[in-house]
């Protein structure tokens, strides 16, 4: 609708997770060091944690693109609690067809696929996004899949996703061999306010715009309002840029921006933004290992 207005090749808020638009904040820098120094020094289990909107799948799929021949992506992405046996779903994400429809039939043939891989000079990767959801029983057949590796050769990585529950999780009891094995994690953060200026406006860029469309006091009011979560801000943004095509305006203020505001508490609509959004999950303590704690 205003892309053209503002001269924009893309929109600069979209809520889709494009690698192409991945801002190197401190947080977002450091959270894609320790993961590729989890994938390159051969870490068998690594963690990303981060709350609901803070960049965690975007930056993902940033990773994954720059992952090189050597390593094999089995990506799931849609978990829930329901699951009664995760290798269905790493079979499928793999591409990998079982002899016949029966539990040692599927496990044999991940193991099979994990050492043939090897054999060829690759390791495989096993990627579970949302990975908070799964219950305990499917954490415990991922480690059980990684007894394929030895002491000396490593087959099998496994990277979990989610939210600040999946640390509260691997406190549980008959988790602990589980969580003993996480030796890198890191727990993704808000923006902080200098981020956030720097966010906007490297948006605003890669869409092809004017960095300056929003005021310095704009995005100040956005970073207050949204606690520095990414899709929140996005959100609040996008909507900010829909209402200046509609006035014909230039430049975003913090005016406008209330009125954004105001009109969506009016609607009831959700979320309403507020600054107990960033507050909204403490991160408890971490697993042990090599990490930024969060």
């Amino acid at each position: 609708m205003y892309e053209n207005y503002f001269n924009f090749t893309a929109k600069p808020f979209a809520m889709n997770p494009d690698p192409g638009f991945l801002y190197h904040s401190s947080r977002h820098a450091a959270a894609l060091t320790m993961l590729e120094y989890a994938i390159e020094s051969q870490a068998p289990f690594c963690m990303l944690t981060g709350d609901i909107g803070s960049g965690k799948t975007t930056l993902l799929r940033h990773l994954l693109r720059c992952l090189g021949g050597s390593v094999t992506v089995g990506l799931i992405s849609n978990t829930h609690g329901d699951f009664r046996s995760i290798h269905p779903w790493l079979l499928s994400s793999l591409g990998i067809v079982p002899c016949e429809d029966s539990d040692i039939a599927r496990y044999e043939a991940l193991i099979g696929f994990f050492v043939r891989e090897y054999a060829q000079g690759r390791r495989t990767l096993l990627v579970v996004d949302e990975a908070h959801n799964l219950e305990p029983g499917t954490l415990e057949e991922l480690r059980l899949l990684s007894n394929v590796n030895s002491e000396k050769d490593l087959a099998v990585q496994v990277l979990l996703v989610g939210q600040p529950e999946l640390r509260i999780k691997l406190k549980r009891p008959e988790l602990e061999q589980f969580a003993q094995r996480v030796s890198v994690d890191f727990h993704l953060s808000p923006l902080s306010l200098d981020d956030s200026y720097a966010y906007v406006q490297h948006r605003l860029s890669i869409a092809g715009g004017d960095p300056a469309i929003f005021e310095r006091d704009a995005i100040k009011f956005v970073h207050a309002k949204t606690g520095g979560v990414p899709r929140l801000m996005n959100q609040l943004c996008d909507l900010a840029l829909v209402y200046a095509f509609a006035e014909q305006r230039r430049v975003v203020k913090v005016k406008m921006l209330k009125e954004v505001l105001k009109d969506r508490r009016e609607r009831g609509a959700i979320p309403l933004f507020g600054r107990r959004t960033a507050a909204r999950h403490r991160v408890p303590a971490t697993v042990s290992g090599p990490s930024e704690r969060g």
